[in-house]
């Protein structure tokens, strides 16, 4: 199975239902990214999952990625429409967060790594709050997400995004193993796009 550099799968989630969660979430519990050098602006992250036993909020934004046991945090607890929504992800999840771009924010181009289809492990992306101001690049192609929409990127590809609006831009964003179900998933996404 030849998978694009991003491609979108065909689950779609209700944001407006999520965007009432989202409001009930503290401002102290946006964490700031660690990474300064990789962003201009606001860029802070709720962790939703976290390894176990990992109490420092800095260490459940951004795993160990060795790490293979993960559980939900308090907040995630909070959440049943997040909750809801994770559990429709039928495959291994590990990390799971929610990551806010600022108005005027930008992340810089550069690349993570092992999260491609090849590597059996993928990052996907879930737009809760989103502006027609967004621009989000991969490999140098426009990916034009949608709120509630859920599409797969492969972050090894150099990549950036940019809130040129005036409200911030929220993702939930989900690294998953890929199983079985998650291979049918793309398997669906690659039928649908080609018209089969």
């Amino acid at each position: 199975m030849e998978i694009p550099s991003a491609l979108r799968l065909p689950l779609h989630f209700d944001p407006q239902s999520l965007r009432g969660e989202l409001e009930g979430i503290p401002g102290e519990a946006w964490i700031p990214h660690f990474n300064t050098q990789y962003f201009e602006g606001e860029w802070s992250g709720v962790p939703l999952t976290a390894p176990k036993g990992a109490e420092h909020p800095i260490l459940q934004l951004h795993p160990d990625p060795t790490a293979t046991e993960f559980v939900e945090t308090a907040l995630l607890r909070r959440c049943p429409r997040l909750r809801a929504l994770l559990a429709r992800l039928e495959c291994p999840r590990r990390s799971a967060r929610l990551l806010k771009l600022g108005p005027g924010a930008r992340i810089l181009r550069h690349t993570d790594y092992d999260l491609g289809y090849e590597d059996g492990e993928v990052r996907l992306h879930l737009p809760i709050q989103t502006n027609a101001e967004i621009s989000f690049r991969v490999d140098e192609v426009e990916i034009p997400m949608r709120a509630g929409e859920l599409w797969y990127l492969n972050v090894n590809l150099p990549h950036e995004a940019h809130n040129a609006g005036a409200d911030p831009r929220i993702h939930l964003v989900v690294d998953c193993a890929v199983d079985a179900w998650l291979e049918g998933v793309f398997r669906n996404a690659l039928a649908a796009r080609d018209g089969a």
